[in-house]
């Protein structure tokens, strides 16, 4: 249906451009028109007056045989007339090939017309039983999809785009988070460490505190016994 509507605009376009192409070849062609009919104008002016010229120099000549300036004259006036006359030739044959042109373009829009006129009978029998009242609103309608699709495109892309973003930054955080906890790892070993060799230190001052108790107590029963014989030696 996407293609059959794209074909639809694309049939209007050249139906359209055909009806300038058509408007403007027949522009041209009265163009045309006039412009030969303004040479032939000229050519049978030219004629006149070459005729004119060619009786007024024949005149002189037979006055004034061997009037130069006369001579100069004539041949001035010949080259310009062949001059003129090469020119409005090249023009002629330079809107005849452009006529050519244009015909064949006509003739190429024209098949192009038929060849989508199928489609104008798509849509024909489309409005026929939609809700739409004629082709140019099922076209209004088109052109309004497409904008809607094109704008929700564009807006997936740019959903993709922040999802992307939101991805490489959520890979940032774990990588710094994986960083800090490796480092919370190393820093656990160590304490373990510090901690195994604390509970060794334990042991070993319990020993020691243990064994400085048990010279104290037998220190403190020497002591109470030389008290003790003191006191008897006193006594």
């Amino acid at each position: 249906e996407e293609e059959s509507q794209s074909s639809f605009m694309h049939l209007l376009r050249t139906k359209r451009e055909a009806r300038l192409m058509e408007k403007a070849l027949a522009e041209k062609d009265e163009a045309f028109r006039q412009k030969m009919k303004v040479i032939a104008d000229g050519w049978r002016a030219l004629h006149a007056k070459r005729a004119q010229l060619k009786d007024h120099v024949e005149k002189s000549g037979r006055i004034i045989q061997e009037n130069e300036e006369v001579r100069i004259l004539a041949l001035k006036i010949d080259s310009k007339e062949r001059k003129e006359n090469m020119q409005k030739e090249s023009e002629l044959l330079r809107a005849r090939m452009k006529l050519e042109t244009l015909r064949k373009e006509h003739r190429k829009l024209c098949k192009k017309v038929q060849k989508y006129s199928v489609f104008k009978k798509y849509l024909e029998d489309v409005v026929k039983i939609s809700q739409f009242e004629d082709i140019p609103e099922v076209a209004s309608r088109y052109k309004l999809l497409v904008r809607t699709q094109k704008d929700l495109l564009q807006s997936q892309q740019g959903h993709k785009e922040l999802t992307e973003q939101d991805k490489v930054l959520l890979e940032q955080y774990r990588a710094e988070k994986e960083a800090e906890m490796l480092q919370y790892k190393s820093e656990l070993v160590q304490l373990k460490l510090r901690f195994d060799q604390a509970q060794s230190d334990i042991l070993l001052w319990e020993t020691c505190w243990a064994d400085i108790q048990n010279r104290t107590s037998k220190k403190t029963r020497k002591l109470w016994t030389i008290k003790l014989a003191i006191h008897d030696l006193f006594q």
